[in-house]
């Protein structure tokens, strides 16, 4: 059964359900969830079995990836790619998550009131990749699956209602999906080719939802917390309220970028950073920058690692190496308008001898 698709698709799961979810986290601890008055209960069935994964005994990436495969629905390969890592790694993860399960015993229920707390960052966590798989898909024929975003700003929204999850970072959070997604009219034209931002149409982009963002914003400014998600949607702010591409304040989003590496580092963070950088100190240095990223070679059978030197080397005017990156990129490349946007960037390159 793909809870994910029913989620979806009937944008709640019935609460009967819900024995059938826990059950196929662990066959011999399904715990049905029992009705309750408590202001403090999360009503949604789907917010509710996020928390039911996100259990504390087990690690925090573990708890994500448990809820990305069990309640939303992703494959291995979508959680490999969610994690740069291979559909072998995640296999025997969720392998050892399950013998966790049974050697401590661990049971299953619907947490309410304080337990909800010590969970949290691992809700936030799944509903922000549940997000980005939709902002931008790892396989298939379409970039966007709106309807995941839509799925993740609803659960999100309903989750700041919540007093335990109503803190600054799920403001955050949610700022960040809705100006992200108020840009969404944009990213395609009218053939279903991909544009990239400084192509893109701003005259097209929803305003009610940047504003909303926004407000988000502001509610997530609330006390001293910095997190990722507080940088990630402020950096998606000065994008949206940019006049045009040529006045994007790239100084300031390279210091947001020089933040979040320092607070939550991965080479996907050290990666756009680098365009950042390229945009303020020049082509040259992005590739400085990107030869200098820890891990890099997990970045390796990424095709934006690829794509990016393709671009930056393209501005150097290194049109065969340009040429080559684009190529190896094209060949990693697994969403259809993406394969045709690299298709064009290589022909460009190819071109010019």
């Amino acid at each position: 059964m793909n809870l994910a698709k029913d989620a979806l698709r009937h944008q709640r799961m019935s609460a009967a359900k819900e024995p059938a979810v826990i059950t196929h986290i662990e066959q011999t601890y399904a715990t049905p969830a029992v009705a309750s008055e408590n202001a403090h209960e999360i009503r949604d069935d789907a917010l509710r079995l996020l928390f039911v994964c996100c259990h504390p005994s087990l690690t925090p990436d573990a708890q994500v990836v448990l809820a990305l495969k069990v309640l939303c629905g992703f494959s291995t390969g979508e959680i490999a790619r969610a994690f740069l890592t291979t559909e072998s790694a995640i296999e025997k993860q969720l392998t050892r998550t399950k013998q966790r399960i049974r050697d401590a015993n661990i049971g299953f229920v619907i947490p309410e009131g304080p337990d909800l707390d010590g969970r949290l960052d691992g809700v936030l966590a799944a509903l922000y990749l549940l997000f980005n798989e939709g902002y931008k898909a790892s396989a298939g024929e379409r970039l966007l699956r709106e309807e995941l975003c839509r799925e993740a700003v609803r659960l999100t929204s309903l989750l700041i209602v919540h007093p335990a999850g109503r803190t600054p970072r799920s403001h955050a959070l949610l700022a960040l999906m809705l100006l992200t997604a108020g840009r969404f009219p944009s990213r395609l034209d009218e053939q279903g080719a991909l544009l990239k931002l400084d192509d893109q149409d701003r005259s097209k982009w929803d305003q009610t939802l940047i504003e909303r963002g926004l407000l988000e914003l502001t509610d997530a400014a609330q006390g001293n917390e910095v997190s990722e998600y507080h940088l990630q949607a402020g950096i998606a702010a000065i994008h949206c309220t940019a006049a045009d591409y040529a006045s994007t304040d790239w100084k300031r989003i390279l210091r947001h970028y020089d933040e979040l590496g320092r607070i939550k580092p991965s080479p996907i963070v050290a990666l756009n950073r680098a365009v950042a950088v390229a945009h303020v100190h020049g082509p040259q240095a992005g590739l400085d920058a990107i030869a200098e990223i820890p891990q890099r070679d997990r970045l390796e059978s990424h095709y934006l690692l690829h794509a990016v030197l393709g671009e930056l080397r393209w501005r150097l005017k290194e049109h065969q190496a340009a040429a080559e990156s684009f190529r190896r990129a094209l060949q990693l490349a697994q969403v259809g308008p993406e394969q045709n946007y690299l298709t064009r960037m290589l022909e460009r390159s190819e071109s010019i001898r």
